[in-house]
C-alpha cells in the first residue's frame, strides 16, 4: 500500500515488482489522473482516493506524501490501520514524522517504522520513478522505542530487496546529518539560481553557464512543496549548519578580499582533498 504514489513510491513499488517482492501494489493520493497513469504504467495494480478505503487487507505501508501531510494522512486511516500491518514512511526529517504520526493516531503504532531513502532526483511525479533508484543506495531506518524490532527488520528486509544498504540511527542525529548533507544543499542550490534569476541581465548569464553551474544548481529543480515542508519540519537543524556555513563563507569573502592567495589554495586544497576521500569512499561501497 503506497500513500502518494511519486518518485520514491513510484521507484519502490517498481524496484519491489522487479525483485518479486510483492503481489499486488494499491496506491492512494488526491489526484485521481495521477493514479490512472500509475496504473498505466504498471506501478500499481489498483487505486483509490479514499484512505481509509486503502488500509483494507493492507500488509506493508508506505507514507509517500510530503511532511507537512503526514498528520492529517496518519490521522485519516487511524482507525482503519489494520494492527498486524507494518507501516513505515519516506520522509526526509525523522523526528517531525515520528511526531505527526503519533499526533494523528494518538500514539505511536508499535509497528511503525520511521525510514528515509538518501535517493531522488531533482524530477517529480510517477513519470519520473524507476526501478533501480535505490540500487546500492542507502536507506536509514530510525524507529521509536515504541518500535517492535520485528517490524524493524519487516522494513528492512523490504528495502534490501529493493538494492539498497540499510543503517539504523537515532531520529535526532540522522536529522542533524542530512541537514548537512542534504537540507542544506538544495537551500544553497534554490538561494543561487533565485539570486542569479533576480539579477537584470539573468538571462545573458544563464545563456553562458556551463556545466559546472549545471551540476551545482541541478537539485534547485526539485519539487518546492516537498522542500518547504523540509525546512519547516528539520528547522533548528538546518539553521545550525546555515549559520555555520554562513560564518566559513564571511571567513572565504575576506580570504578573497585581501587578495591572499596562498590561504585560497590551502582552503580549496584541504575542500579538494575532502570531497576526493568522500568519493573514492563511495566508489569503493559501490565495488563491494
Amino acid at each position: 500500500m503506497i500513500f502518494g504514489v511519486g518518485l520514491i513510491g513510484g521507484s519502490m513499488a517498481l524496484a519491489l515488482r522487479a525483485a518479486g517482492g510483492v503481489s499486488e501494489v494499491v496506491g492512494c493520493s488526491r489526484s485521481e489522473a495521477n493514479l490512472k497513469e500509475a496504473q498505466r504504467l504498471g506501478v500499481i495494480d489498483r487505486w483509490t482516493t479514499a484512505p481509509a478505503q486503502a488500509c483494507t487487507e493492507a500488509d506493508i505501508g508506505v507514507l509517500a506524501v510530503p511532511l507537512g501531510s503526514m498528520q492529517g494522512l496518519s490521522a485519516a486511516i487511524a482507525e482503519h490501520w489494520p494492527s498486524e500491518a507494518v507501516l513505515t514512511d519516506v520522509g526526509s526529517s525523522k523526528q517531525a514524522v515520528l511526531d505527526a504520526v503519533r499526533a494523528g493516531f494518538g500514539e505511536l503504532p508499535r509497528n511503525f517504522v520511521a525510514g528515509h531513502p538518501i535517493a531522488g532526483t531533482e524530477r517529480s511525479g510517477v513519470q519520473a520513478a524507476f526501478a533501480s533508484l535505490f540500487q546500492d543506495r542507502l536507506v536509514i531506518l530510525t524507529p521509536a522505542d515504541e518500535t517492535s524490532p520485528l517490524a524493524a527488520e519487516r522494513v528492512a528486509a523490504m528495502w534490501r530487496a529493493t538494492g539498497a544498504r540499510v543503517e539504523f540511527m537515532t531520529p535526532a542525529h540522522h536529522d542533524h546529518i542530512l541537514a548537512a548533507t542534504s537540507h542544506m544543499p538544495h537551500v544553497l542550490a534554490f538561494a543561487l539560481v533565485e539570486s542569479l534569476a533576480r539579477m537584470s541581465e539573468s538571462d545573458e548569464i544563464f545563456h553562458y553557464a556551463a556545466g559546472g553551474f549545471r551540476d551545482f544548481t541541478r537539485i534547485a529543480s526539485s519539487d518546492p512543496v516537498v522542500w518547504r515542508d523540509i525546512c519547516l519540519a528539520n528547522r533548528d537543524a538546518i539553521l545550525d549548519v546555515l549559520q555555520r556555513f554562513q560564518g566559513d563563507l564571511d571567513g572565504l569573502r575576506q580570504v578573497i578580499a585581501r587578495g591572499d592567495g596562498a590561504e585560497l589554495e590551502a582552503r580549496f586544497g584541504f575542500a579538494k582533498d575532502a570531497r576526493d576521500r568522500f568519493s573514492e569512499k563511495m566508489q569503493a561501497q559501490l565495488d563491494q
